[in-house]
């Protein structure tokens, strides 16, 4: 991986992907070893810096760091001076001054990650900008499946809900259709954006149909904070037509895999039994976000400065 930043899947190439699964698989025992320390970062200076709230994946991305022996700073932006009035870049530049070499940020914003690395020198990964794209989550999705089928080509991937809002699915689109997945996406209308069949995506309205001879059916998180009033009625309604639970899934193949990129609202995407039952690999994609960033790190630090 010769690549300065991660800003996105769209930037990166099939061949690019596979090295980064690749490498997960050989971080992933790094994790489940008594002693999870080993020093391919020592001396190095990681940054997590979210101006939206986020548990799982900036934990995810310290705890990457840590167990590959960097140093990791986490700045609260409630108590930073962008509350005095200080802009993004200017902040970073400040930190940067302090020797950080990689900056890991969450934004409100589609293509703040990209404006940050424009202006600093330290590396730049995108942790989840606007409902622009999420590559770390579509990595370690990417991962997820592969660990269990083998492969990801040829496979039929269905990725069902709030679509138009969610940077979850696009960098999944990206990542699934250039490693040689069918991509099929559901959800009400007005949670699909307007002509995303050129992404080279099948699109449904009837979850059933979507779901039938899948291998991966992936629920997304119902993004209400991001959405304006009217787009569906109710979530009762939502549940009703575009839930997943046992029966939605039985159209499936026999071995479908059911993930979901977190936090769940339970009974409303998917049903608490098949979220705890034996096709779900949420907990596991979790444990697999450790690895993949684990592996971003360790790739992003011995390449070159391709932007």
């Amino acid at each position: 991986m010769n690549y300065k930043n991660l800003l996105g899947l769209r930037d990166l190439s099939a061949e690019e992907i596979q090295e980064i699964l690749t490498t997960a698989h050989l971080m992933r025992p790094v994790m489940e070893s008594p002693n999870k320390k080993i020093t391919y970062l020592m001396g190095k200076n990681i940054l997590t810096l979210f101006y939206e709230s986020s548990t799982r994946t900036r934990v995810s991305f310290e705890l990457a760091a840590k167990y590959l022996g960097a140093t990791t700073t986490n700045v609260s932006v409630a108590t930073s001076s962008v509350n005095k009035g200080e802009s993004l870049i200017d902040t970073v530049r400040t930190l940067q001054s302090m020797g950080v070499d990689i900056v890991i940020m969450r934004h409100p914003m589609t293509g703040a990650p990209k404006l940050l690395a424009d202006h600093i020198e330290a590396k730049v990964i995108n942790a989840g900008d606007g409902i622009n794209e999420h590559p770390t989550q579509a990595l370690l999705d990417l991962y997820t499946i592969e660990r269990h089928k083998g492969r990801i080509k040829d496979l039929k991937v269905v990725i069902a809900g709030d679509i138009l809002h969610s940077r979850v699915a696009r960098s999944n689109i990206w990542g699934l259709t250039k490693m040689g997945a069918r991509v099929v996406v559901a959800g009400p209308s007005t949670l699909i954006p307007k002509k995303i069949e050129k992404m080279g995506v099948e699109v449904f309205q009837d979850i059933k149909k979507a779901v039938v001879d899948a291998d991966v059916v992936m629920a997304l998180r119902m993004q209400k904070e991001r959405q304006e009033s009217g787009l569906f009625p109710s979530l009762r309604e939502y549940q009703h037509y575009f839930g997943i639970d046992e029966g939605v899934l039985s159209y499936a193949k026999p071995e479908v895999l059911l993930m979901h990129p977190g936090p769940v609202n339970r009974g409303i995407e998917i049903t608490s039994d098949i979220m705890e039952g034996p096709h779900s690999t949420i907990e596991e994609q979790v444990t697999n976000g450790v690895a993949i960033r684990m592996a971003l790190l360790y790739l992003m630090t011995r390449g070159g400065d391709k932007q």
